[in-house]
């Protein structure tokens, strides 16, 4: 929360006095990343003021004493709507910090998972397909859409695949901005951006800390972290998680490593350079979805995995930046960062399942093999000045983004081959594919962009926030089967404007135009077909309030907004043979979040959309479907979490997340139904540096899916625990 008067006496005590405790380590990594967090740009920035780590004390001892630090705490800094440095009250845009350390308190070990069960609205379509991380916003659905990056570098999506990160362990805050970000990242995000920040050096106390971890379905972890100062000049951080399962489905074996560090020089007093290095391999689950008999999950199916024996999905990506970090003078700070960024990965499955009523069986298709080959080097660099304009304080952040990209798709591609199997009881065979393995996508993307943010305090009660960005990425793709090339230049500019109303200091209200383009499918795999159509574009209105009341105890946020996204494909009216940018969709609805300490050790965070989303103008060759709610975005969604520290060293806490019923085509005539899951928790401090944790999964056994079309889904894994004993030293 944002004032001290929202700590007990008791949550003091166990803080301020003199002994070691569990708390007292967790108080401790949260500062560190909180003084790194006041930085200017997204990802990025750093700053060593003493006074600002003071100023942000008692926001982290209040939240992780509470488990309670992803609620809106609207007097703390956040990057996730700016360059500038803002916190999310004086910010004319809804935004959202989820913090890594309560994630990990909460039992969530993956980082699609906590965005999903923490942020406002968010819908989760993850496949394997996708890398596991497609997501939907504001009735926006997908990478297209929803863009996503890690400590400030954009990922770009290539085949519509993003496979990086997925260890919670080495998060130390997501950040997340709903509506348009094209102003802040480029092409895509007009449901919103979502940044994974890692855990960052220490540059004043330490941290060290090992978790082991057994659950159902064979599961078993083990993660060590440790950071902190090495000596007056070098600061280090080095994070390592391995986990593995038996699946909860048939031969749904898994396995990942997680490694995330970094070495922090303060070269001087005015600049301090950063190497980090992060390595994620990830081996998920082959399960690519469960068959519906007559159009209904059947649940002797549920543990049914109808891939071959053989299967393979396995992803690799490493991301190495060095940072740059100058602040010559006190109106003058100066950020940049170099990267390089590679992903690998493999395919080897029979992804599709047709139940077929008349011999009741399973026809399995899609034999697919494939491998991706990504390559991005970058740098991005921004200038932050402090001036004065008529009287009035004003900060610019001015900058630019370039970024060499390498992507290739190898494929055996058209993916023929059938094979039949009886629903329960069947031989799961082997792959085999009498298709040629071959590179059919070769494409290199030079982007470069320039970009600006500004804020002018016009007084106490009044600011104005505006930036604009101007992106230029040109991509070249060839087919090396056939020769066939193309080169295509995809610029765009997008602005906005905002405003923030401050009457009294702790109510806040905001509105906010802003613009944003997005890419036609992937642009790095863009097809031919593809290439003569412009950017699709949008634009968004929201307004809101932002508030705190009970005396500092409770924050809460209302928004409401309207985006409408022109030139998206249809189908000419006078001539359905032709296909033209002249579609329309929309997206209005309501957002809401609350965080609130109750008293008695009781902490109550919700949050929760309603929201309708339709296409307003969509022709296609199944018919007009204008007027149609998209696939896959559910009407409302909800998320609730209360924690209780009912006795001295003991804890109890849950949540609740609620999605609703979705269309699984535009025609709207086929349904996912809407499904709410209870998470629930038991932890215990034996010993002032241990704490031993029991985490229960789907609590009461929903059965629901989270993606899926038509014929399969995708099911939700059935109850499950874990048990997990935590040290720190």
């Amino acid at each position: 929360m944002s004032s001290q008067s929202s700590i007990s006496r008791k949550a003091v005590d166990r803080i301020f006095l003199p002994q070691p405790s569990i708390r007292h380590e967790i108080l401790l990594a949260g500062v560190g990343f909180l003084s790194l967090s006041s930085g200017v740009a997204f990802g990025q920035g750093v700053s060593d003021d003493p006074s600002t780590e003071i100023l942000l004390d008692p926001i982290t001892i209040t939240a992780t004493d509470q488990r309670g630090d992803v609620g809106p705490d609207l007097d703390r800094k956040s990057n996730a709507g700016s360059r500038l440095g803002l916190t999310a009250r004086q910010t004319p845009a809804s935004v959202e910090i989820i913090d890594g350390e309560t994630i990990r308190q909460r039992g969530q070990m993956d980082v699609n998972q906590a965005i999903v069960r923490n942020g406002i609205g968010i819908n989760f379509m993850g496949s394997p397909g996708n890398g596991g991380t497609s997501l939907g916003m504001r009735g926006f659905t997908g990478h297209g859409s929803v863009t996503r990056l890690y400590d400030g570098v954009k990922l770009y999506p290539g085949s519509g695949t993003i496979t990086f990160p997925f260890d919670s362990w080495t998060v130390g805050r997501i950040e997340i901005l709903h509506g348009p970000a094209s102003v802040l990242y480029g092409e895509g995000a007009i449901g919103g951006a979502i940044n994974i920040v890692p855990k960052k050096p220490l540059t004043d106390r330490s941290r060290n800390e090992i978790r082991t971890m057994i659950g159902t379905d064979g599961q078993k972890g083990i993660a060590i972290g440790s950071a902190g100062p090495i000596d007056e000049r070098f600061a280090y951080t080095l994070d390592i998680s391995g986990k593995g399962s038996d699946g909860w489905m048939e031969r749904g074996d898994a396995s990942s490593l997680a490694v995330s560090g970094a070495l922090r020089w303060q070269a001087n007093d005015e600049l301090a350079l950063t190497f980090s290095h992060d390595h994620g391999y990830n081996k998920p689950s082959a399960y690519f979805g469960t068959p519906l008999i007559e159009g209904r999950l059947d649940e002797r199916l549920r543990r049914e995995n109808y891939n071959v024996t053989d299967s393979l999905v396995r992803f690799r990506d490493h991301l190495t930046q060095l940072k740059a970090e100058w602040t010559p003078n006190e109106t003058l700070s100066i950020n940049s960062t170099t990267y390089y960024l590679s992903s690998d990965r493999d395919w080897r499955n029979v992804e599709s399942y047709l139940y077929r009523p008349q011999t009741r069986d399973i026809l399995r298709d899609s034999y697919i093999a494939i491998n991706h080959r990504h390559e991005q080097v970058g740098n991005r660099t921004d200038l932050t000045f402090e001036s004065r304009f008529a009287g009035m304080e004003n900060r610019t952040v001015v900058g630019f983004d370039v970024n060499h990209i390498r992507f290739s798709n190898s494929n055996n591609s058209p993916y023929s081959g059938q094979s039949v199997v009886d629903p329960i009881d069947f031989d799961p065979g082997h792959f085999i594919s009498p298709d040629p393995f071959r590179t059919t996508l070769d494409s290199t993307t030079l982007q470069y962009s320039l970009f600006a943010d500004n804020r002018l305090a016009i007084n106490d009660q009044w600011s104005v926030v505006a930036g604009f960005r101007y992106d230029d990425p040109r991509l070249k793709r060839t087919n090396p089967q056939t020769g066939a090339r193309f080169s295509r230049d995809l610029d765009s500019f997008n602005w906005r404007i905002g405003a923030v109303y401050t009457p009294v200091p702790d109510l806040a209200f905001f509105a906010q135009y802003s613009q944003a383009s997005e890419p036609i499918g992937s642009m790095l795999s863009l097809s031919d077909a593809q290439r003569d159509y412009a950017l699709p574009r949008g634009e968004q209105y929201e307004a809101g309030v932002k508030f705190s009341f009970l005396d500092g105890r409770a924050d809460a946020t209302l928004s409401a907004y309207h985006i409408r996204k022109k030139d998206v494909l249809a189908r000419d009216p006078d001539n359905p043979t032709i296909i033209r940018q002249i579609g329309l969709q929309s997206s209005q609805g309501i957002e809401v979040a609350l965080g609130l300490d109750i008293g008695d050790e009781w902490r109550v965070e919700a949050n929760g959309t309603i929201l309708s989303a339709q296409f307003d103008d969509y022709l296609q060759a199944g018919g007009d479907f204008s007027s149609n709610t998209p696939p896959n975005v559910p009407r409302q969604a909800a998320n609730l979490f209360a924690s209780w520290a009912f006795a001295e060293d003991w804890q109890v806490f849950g949540g609740l997340h609620y999605a609703g019923q979705v269309y699984t085509d535009d025609a709207n005539t086929k349904t996912r139904p809407s499904y709410l899951t209870v998470d629930a928790g038991l932890q215990w401090r034996p010993t002032e540096t241990a704490t031993i944790e029991l985490n229960v999964y789907n609590l009461f056994d929903e059965i629901y899916a989270t993606s899926g079309g038509a014929t399969q889904w995708l099911v939700a894994p059935p109850r499950s625990a874990t048990l997990s004993a935590r040290f720190t030293f």
